[in-house]
C-alpha cells in the first residue's frame, strides 16, 4: 500500500508539473525515468519501471517563468547540492523533488557532452510532453548511471532503440550504446 501510494504521489507531481508549465507557455519536456516510462509505455505498458521524482529539462532563460508556475502549482524553486530543484510544499524532500536539467548546459562538469535541446517527442496519453526519443538517449547515455543503463536496457527491449536510432547518436557515446545493445540483459 506505502508502495503503490509513492507511485501515485510521483504521478501526481509529474501531471502538476506538466499542468503548470503547460498553463504558463513555458517550453519543457519531460526526462528521466518518466520520459522512459512515456516510450516503453508505448510499446508494452507491462514494461514500465516506477521511478521516485519527476525530471524536466528546460532552457535557463526560462527558469524564472517556470519558478513563477511552478509556485502557483504548490512548488518552491531551491537549489541542493549544485541540482536546481522544485520542491513540493507538501513534501519537500529534495530526492522527490523536480528536478530540472538545463538544455545545452552540461549536467556535470565533466560530463563528455551537453544536455540537448528541448524538443518534445511523445505525448503520454495523460498529458507528459517526453522528450524526443533521440535525445533521451544521448541523456542517458550522458549519466550513464546503473538506472540509466537499465532504462536503455528497457527502450532496447521493446524495440524503440534499432540501427536507425543507434547511428543518430554523437560518436563519443555510441561506445557506451554498443555495451549495452550487445548484453541487453547485463
Amino acid at each position: 500500500m506505502r508502495a503503490e501510494r509513492a507511485v501515485e504521489k510521483v504521478r501526481e507531481r509529474l501531471l502538476r508539473t506538466c499542468r503548470a508549465l503547460e498553463s504558463a507557455g513555458v517550453p519543457y519536456v519531460v526526462i528521466g525515468g518518466n520520459a522512459v516510462a512515456v516510450w516503453v509505455g508505448s510499446r508494452d505498458e507491462g514494461a514500465i519501471r516506477n521511478t521516485k521524482d519527476v525530471d524536466i529539462l528546460l532552457a535557463r532563460g526560462d527558469l524564472d517563468r517556470a519558478a513563477q508556475a511552478m509556485s502557483a502549482a504548490g512548488f518552491d524553486l531551491a537549489e541542493v547540492n549544485g541540482v536546481t530543484v522544485f520542491l513540493d510544499r507538501d513534501d519537500p524532500m529534495p530526492s522527490r523533488g523536480v528536478h530540472v536539467i538545463f538544455a545545452g548546459e552540461r549536467i556535470k562538469q565533466h560530463d563528455i557532452h551537453a544536455a540537448p535541446p528541448v524538443v518534445k517527442g511523445l505525448r503520454s496519453p495523460e498529458g507528459v510532453d517526453a522528450i524526443q526519443l533521440r535525445e533521451l538517449l544521448i541523456l542517458k547515455l550522458i549519466a550513464f548511471r546503473r538506472i540509466d543503463q537499465v532504462h536503455i536496457a528497457d527502450m532496447i527491449r521493446v524495440g524503440l532503440i534499432d540501427d536507425h536510432v543507434a547511428e543518430q547518436i554523437p560518436p563519443e557515446l555510441r561506445p557506451r550504446l554498443e555495451e549495452i545493445r550487445a548484453n541487453p540483459d547485463g
